[in-house]
């Protein structure tokens, strides 16, 4: 733990200055010299919580659907019905707007984005890769495998900021109200990588409403932790498609959600949402790669919830696993640095991360002094488009891999660090 003094560090004398230097050089050095080897990286669910559903591995019961459908076989390519129906509950939208895919949203995501590239979507007057330029709006910080995607296809993206109640809207509106290059935008409304932001109703309302100069303007709304509360209070997803049907753009938004953390990350159901138009659209295109998803995985997940309130209670026994860690997050981060104005982070109500913000122009050392001392943190800047983080300031914390221990020993050395790299960088070491 780090030597706290009484103010902040910008007020320090130079003598106290140095004197807080040598103690977190100190710190560190006794940090280097314990052989950890932690990752904070990525947001997988632990071993703890996989164990949760190897009740899956003993499903399905038998290989007929409610209709007598033996799922074993070719067809059903949006997917097993009773699935869709529960997925509709749980999201709020209407079964036909539903379609059930294999284990990964991020590809239903990818190949949406594809196929909008290649042919167009409902309303387009020509495939986006016939347009001059095409540009995202990407709210910031954000997702780094939405920013992968985009620069992969050569969409380019421009920023704007995620606040606690969303993405700014009227800075996402003054963008795309004259541009038609602005063809679509990424949002994670509920409980946003890495902020752990929640999409509010309002803004949700402004973004399915406001003007755009691209007829077919869309909006990924990547609904990834939309069950993933960390406490009692649990945050309601905005009804994104009825509020754009309601405004007149019912195409606006397509919605996507998975099991992926909630039972296996790689043996999960993926789940996309959208208009009926959207829909048809997409499964037109589906058609041409797939005869029908793995419709056993789908029958063995709806045994495995039974309904959508055996989700609800399965989330339930994920937030007693991984609740703690982000308390620690927070516990460790308030103990060393309250007070020194040298970081802020957030404390998320739910989903997978945290995002911390340290001194302008010490991430990137943060996450080097890190490495040395065995901990691996995401890439500074990882949060951004191309990773580049205009202010170096920007770390995410990924906290649920870890067991409980190695996360507590993991956030005092990352808050040694954050202090360490804040004091050479006001000394001028």
């Amino acid at each position: 733990m780090t030597s706290q003094p009484a103010a902040p560090l910008t007020s320090l004398s130079p003598a106290d200055l140095a004197d807080f230097l040598r103690t977190q050089q100190a710190a560190y050095a006794e940090l280097t010299g314990r052989g950890l080897r932690l990752d904070l990286t990525r947001g997988k669910p632990s071993s703890a919580q996989l164990d949760l559903s190897d009740a899956l591995l003993r499903l399905p019961t038998t290989t007929r659907d409610r209709a007598g459908v033996d799922v074993r076989n070719y067809g059903g390519l949006d997917g097993l019905p009773e699935l869709r129906e529960l997925f509709a509950e749980l999201l709020g939208v209407d079964v036909e707007q539903v379609l059930c895919g294999g284990n990964s949203s991020l590809t239903l995501m990818h190949d949406t984005l594809v196929h909008l590239l290649l042919h167009g979507g409902p309303g387009s007057e020509r495939a986006w890769k016939d347009e001059p330029v095409v540009k995202f709006v990407c709210p910031v910080p954000g997702y780094d495998r939405h920013f992968s995607m985009l620069a992969h296809v050569g969409i380019e993206m421009v920023t704007v900021p995620m606040h606690d109640d969303g993405p700014d809207a009227a800075a996402a509106a003054e963008l795309v109200r004259d541009d038609p290059a602005f063809k679509g935008m990424w949002i994670v409304p509920t409980y946003a990588n890495p902020s752990g932001s929640v999409c509010s109703q309002e803004v949700a309302a402004a973004l399915m409403a406001m003007p755009t100069a691209a007829p077919d303007f869309r909006i990924f709304w990547d609904n990834a932790y939309a069950f993933h509360h960390l406490s009692g209070d649990e945050a309601k997803t905005a009804d994104a498609l009825s509020m754009a049907a309601a405004s007149g753009h019912p195409d606006r938004p397509i919605m996507f959600a998975s099991t992926s953390k909630i039972t296996f990350a790689g043996a999960g159901v993926a789940v996309l949402a959208a208009s009926v138009a959207n829909r048809t659209w997409f499964l037109e295109h589906l058609a041409m790669s797939s005869i029908g998803p793995d419709k056993l995985n789908h029958l063995r997940h709806l045994e495995f919830f039974g309904s959508p309130d055996g989700v609800r209670e399965h989330m339930r026994k994920h937030r007693e696993i991984i609740a703690p860690k982000f308390e620690a997050v927070d516990s460790a981060l308030s103990a060393s640095l309250a007070g020194l104005g040298i970081a802020e982070w957030t404390k998320p109500m739910g989903g997978y991360f945290v995002s911390l913000d340290v001194l302008d122009g010490t991430a990137g050392r943060v996450v080097q002094l890190a490495k040395d001392a065995g901990i691996a943190l995401t890439p500074a800047g990882a949060s951004y488009p191309l990773g580049r983080d205009p202010r170096d300031r920007n770390i995410r914390l990924a906290p649920t891999f870890p067991v409980l221990a190695e996360v507590e020993q993991a956030m005092a050395g990352v808050a040694t660090c954050v202090a360490l790299a804040a004091a050479e960088q006001l000394s001028g070491a």
